[in-house]
């Protein structure tokens, strides 16, 4: 029993610990600090006069991704050198002084908006200051000693970072978990709207069209953070499967989620309860309604997810998750299908029986195709 509970409780915490990557960030961060601080301590002098630049370093470059890590690195020792060459530039010419600190902030600034330093630009300002500031009288000695164990610090958190790579799937897979459910309560609330209250309130749609936004954008970050963490990571080959399924999954969710806001979008412009003339009219809002509750089952179905994954500290599984569609799982899908196809059918009768063009509903026709064709690919 206790063993039971004992592993229940470790379950738990790994859960946790793979659903917050910045828990693992601060350790690694912790890690690296801890170590470049014990370098700097030891090192020849002037080294260990100035050991906490060391600690300043391993921070820079303890970032959520490998490839960030050697290029913010790579990138904040470019901005640092720049800044101390400043300094010394401006110290050469003029005294210590309200001028000379001012010229060297003013220079420094300019050279941080150069796009080689992406956001690591404000270290060229900070480093200048530095130098400026507490290197004077010994400028050769406190450069050397600050860049020395600055870059010493990056290199020992880009290790850091190298031996324990965060692959932060499982985040991701959250984010596009809540994406899914955001779209398919949407298309469920949209058939129900249609079917028992008729056109749309144009204002509560605009509201609720704009609502997912932010989840659609949390979504599409948190991919494209766990598709740079997988750059020059030896363990995205060990989970390379499902790396790619999680990309084919973002793919799916983006494109669906184009298709549901360009669906609102139509229906709230031409199935207005303000307009005099709809583009559906009560013929065909029940087929478009049966055709969105199709949908939001094909999604569920077609893009069923384990969310536990990979991440700093993650689990070995067996790499399904996130592909849409397939076996057993076809079923919904092809029913969407075939309520497209009969929607299409019934304005197709509609137009020949009336002599009206319904090209609004043809619209929506061709865009729920789309959201057919991309969860059956």
């Amino acid at each position: 029993m206790r063993g039971g509970s004992w592993r229940r409780a470790t379950a738990a915490a790994h859960r946790a610990w793979v659903r917050h990557p910045r828990w693992s960030l601060a350790l690694r961060g912790a890690v690296a600090v801890a170590l470049a601080w014990l370098v700097g301590v030891v090192a020849p002098a002037p080294f260990n006069e100035y050991p906490y630049y060391a600690p300043l370093g391993a921070v820079i470059a303890t970032t959520t991704t490998v490839a960030r890590s050697v290029r913010e690195s790579a990138q904040s020792v470019a901005a640092l050198l720049l800044g101390a060459a400043i300094a010394i530039a401006v110290d050469t010419v003029l005294d210590p002084g309200v001028l000379s600190l001012a010229l060297v902030v003013g220079i420094a600034l300019l050279c941080a908006g150069w796009r080689v330093f992406g956001s690591m630009g404000s270290w060229v300002a900070n480093a200048a200051i530095f130098v400026l500031v507490l290197g004077e009288g010994q400028d050769a000695e406190y450069v050397g000693a600050f860049a020395g164990l600055v870059v010493v610090g990056t290199a020992i958190g880009t290790g850091v970072n190298l031996l324990a790579p965060p692959l932060p799937l499982t985040p991701s897979e959250l984010a596009l978990d809540r994406l899914r459910d955001g779209l398919v309560e949407q298309l469920d609330d949209l058939a129900r709207w249609l079917s028992d209250e008729g056109p749309l309130d144009a204002d509560e749609w605009e509201r609720r069209r704009h609502a997912l936004n932010p989840t659609i954008e949390g979504a599409r970050t948190a991919v494209a953070q766990a598709k740079e963490a997988s750059r020059g990571n030896p363990r995205a080959r060990r989970y390379g499967e499902r790396v790619r399924a999680q990309q084919r999954r973002a793919e799916v969710l983006g494109t669906t989620s184009e298709v549901v806001d360009e669906v609102v979008s139509l229906l709230v412009q031409w199935e207005d309860a303000g307009r005099d003339e709809v583009a559906l009219g009560p013929r065909l809002r029940p087929e478009l309604a049966d055709a969105l509750g199709s949908f939001a089952r094909a999604l569920e179905s077609g893009d069923a997810d384990d969310a536990d994954g990979a991440d700093g500290a993650d689990d070995a599984d067996d790499g399904d998750g996130g592909d849409g569609g397939g076996g057993a799982d076809e079923g919904p899908v092809d029913t969407f299908a075939r309520s497209v196809e009969r929607l299409r059918q019934v304005i197709r009768e509609a137009r020949e029986q009336s002599g009206d063009d319904y090209l609004v509903a043809g619209a929506l026709v061709v865009t729920l195709g789309r959201g057919a064709d991309v969860l059956t690919r």
